[in-house]
């Protein structure tokens, strides 16, 4: 059983104009469970990201987290109530050491908190909250031998890996991942999919991703979107196997 989901929308919709680039689209997103979102370019799926993470408001829908409602709040609000997100392109900070990065994304948590003046009197780096995020979070991206090096001296796959430990310093229960593979080499990639099974026992999860082998070695389900609107929803395998998909998506590879 899957239980009761901690992202859940329902009949989003999000217009530019005549254009419905998301036309009634519903997403239930379970702790334990990797959906991939995939489909080809102008499908909509970052469009849905930016409408679950509040970068986007939605024209029509429903939204909850964790129970609240949350469509059409802003994205420092959301972030707030459990949620994380990585983009397409890499958002760190890179003149930046790999721990002031997690640092900078774990003292984000803190600004919240009703007004205290000895917490504001009180060095960040000393606050015990603040360390054991960071430090929780480090260990969870496998960055610990990297924590003192400048971002801008990692590699590609380091770096996206980073901007994961970033968000997992907010402490979310749901990740919304933009292609995080893209751009990397075989092996980073292999490590990148390691380390999102690994994350995956304690969040819910939705990745968008064009990597097909990646998104079939990771995904507990698949929704397949097409100008907006989902053609198809299911288990990897069913996806695969729907005549539908293969016609507007998958093609010759869903036969292979």
């Amino acid at each position: 059983m899957k239980g009761i989901p901690v992202l859940q929308a329902k009949g989003l919709v999000k217009r530019f104009g005549g254009l419905a680039a998301v036309n009634n689209v519903d997403v239930d997103l379970y702790r334990d469970q990797i959906t991939a979102v995939i489909g080809p370019n102008g499908a909509g799926k970052s469009t849905l990201t930016n409408l679950l993470s509040g970068d986007l408001p939605p024209t029509e829908g429903r939204i909850t987290l964790n129970g609240n409602i949350i469509g059409g709040h802003s994205p420092e609000s959301i972030a707030r109530l459990g949620l994380g997100r990585s983009y397409q392109k890499t958002n760190i900070f890179l003149p930046l050491t790999v721990w002031d990065n997690i640092r900078l994304a774990a003292q984000a948590k803190e600004q919240h908190l009703p007004f205290n003046p000895l917490h504001w009197l009180t060095r960040a780096d000393r606050n015990a909250r603040v360390q054991a995020r960071c430090e929780k979070a480090l260990q969870l991206a496998r960055l610990e031998h990297r924590r003192h090096q400048v971002a801008a001296t990692i590699s590609h796959g380091e770096q996206r890996q980073l901007e994961i430990a970033m968000t997992l310093a907010t402490e979310p229960t749901v990740l919304l991942l933009d292609e995080p593979l893209a751009g990397m080499g075989q092996a980073e990639a292999e490590r990148m999919v390691e380390l999102l099974l690994a994350l995956k026992a304690e969040h819910a999860m939705m990745l968008v991703e064009h990597d097909m082998e990646a998104v079939f070695a990771l995904a507990d389900n698949l929704t397949v979107m097409v100008n907006g609107q989902v053609i198809a929803a299911g288990t990897p395998e069913e996806v695969r196997n729907d005549a539908g998909v293969q016609a507007a998506y998958l093609g010759e590879e869903a036969e292979a």
